[in-house]
């Protein structure tokens, strides 16, 4: 389901949110270091969930620019290229450089991925995109350290013979990431792949395309080979499905529903791909009466509220022994009501929009749905203002 939005210039979008001076973010394809039109001759739109509006037109590709992407990956994994001859200190301190420049960029990089995503900035000590910047950095410094600690083994057998193992990387690694935390899943598949040497066809979801195309710029910048990383934008249909069954890929990296997971389990079949998913959960929190009240509410609404409730492992059921039950529901209710809603710009906003309308409505039918069938909804649950994707917690 493709979203379209009016749109609106920058201009009038800074006097009314007060945004920050992004003006003109990275819209385009980048493959093999370069950044290109789709082949597709298509765009998409990119919305702000706080206003419903669109913030730019983003570059879709489709399968023939997945073969491009694919094509470069596999010309930078070649024996004796650049990336292949590159010493392992090599990868290590281009993975260091690309997490200095995320640091110089990081005021950028947190309001680029808020705008995108809806998400507060968190700058006055609530989650938000500031968090994510920051671990997302320390995830790229944490793996630049594997990068020359990659060891074999040797093995002791019988007979004049010498056992050892070599590891070695996978090859070319199609990856795709959700719109629910873009920049920090971003890191945790090309960190490690980096590292170890692989190389990458990234595609981010059309939710939340701004940020992995800003990083893609400082990537570049850090002066990792052409063809080392490619990031295309676009929908799992047809570009996601067409990375997926592509024969030159030789791993799928997977974050996201069940659903799609089990299909990118059948489709990578073809050539005998590995497969890495990460899927979503349905996280029970338990609570007995000997618990302590406010750690529990604390861990529950945490649990629960973070990121808007879009996590995979949010804690979406809780369990409460009987005899503390009603008065962990009036805590609940009364913690609940405290949150401030708010644009990601807003002084103190503790909860931001929905990432789109699908996933607004999909919460309302929850909603909804709980209480066709008997469950009693003891606050919020409607719709916050009248713009944005908001849902009174």
């Amino acid at each position: 389901e493709r979203t379209t939005a009016p749109k609106r210039a920058w201009s009038e979008l800074n006097e009314d949110f007060n945004m920050p001076d992004i003006s003109n973010p990275e819209t385009r394809l980048f493959i093999n270091n370069e950044f290109v039109l789709a082949e597709t001759k298509k765009t998409f739109t990119t919305v702000n969930p706080a206003t419903e509006e669109g913030i730019c037109e983003v570059q879709e590709a489709g399968p023939a620019d997945v073969d491009k992407a694919v094509a470069a990956a596999k010309a930078a994994f070649e024996i004796g290229s650049p990336w292949r001859t590159m010493d392992a200190t090599g990868r290590r301190d281009l993975l260091l450089k690309l997490a200095n420049l995320m640091e110089r960029d990081k005021e950028y990089l947190e309001e680029l991925e808020a705008l995108d995503n809806g998400k507060p900035l968190g700058r006055e000590g609530q989650y938000g995109t500031t968090a994510d910047v920051f671990l997302s950095i320390a995830h790229y410094r944490y793996f630049a350290g594997w990068a020359d600690k990659i060891q074999g083994k040797t093995i002791p057998i019988d007979g004049n013979m010498f056992c050892y193992t070599r590891r070695e990387p996978v090859g070319v690694c199609g990856v795709i990431i959700p719109w629910n935390f873009p920049l920090i899943m971003q890191a945790w598949k090309l960190a490690p792949a980096l590292a170890c040497g692989c190389t990458v066809v990234l595609k981010s979801s059309e939710k939340t395309p701004l940020s992995a195309l800003h990083v893609s710029k400082l990537i570049k910048e850090a002066g990792f080979p052409p063809g080392v990383v490619n990031t295309l934008s676009g929908f799992g249909s047809p570009a996601g499905d067409h990375l997926v069954r592509h024969p030159d890929v030789d791993k799928i990296a997977f974050t996201g529903s069940t659903a799609v997971g089990k299909k990118i389990q059948e489709a990578s079949a073809g050539n005998l791909k590995k497969v890495t998913l990460e899927l979503g959960g349905k996280s029970p929190l338990i609570i007995f009466d000997d618990a302590d009240m406010e750690t529990a509410l604390t861990n529950a609404h945490v649990g629960l509220f973070l990121n808007q409730g879009q996590c995979c492992c949010a804690g979406s059921r809780i369990f409460v022994q009987e005899d503390i039950y009603d008065k962990f529901v009036a805590a609940s209710v009364d913690r609940a009501r405290s949150i401030k809603m708010g644009a990601y710009n807003e002084k103190g906003a503790v909860q931001g929009p929905q990432v789109d309308e699908i996933q607004f409505k999909r919460v309302i039918g929850y909603i909804e749905a709980g209480k066709n069938e008997g469950a009693t909804l003891a606050t919020g649950g409607e719709r916050h203002g009248n713009k944005g994707y908001f849902v009174q917690p």
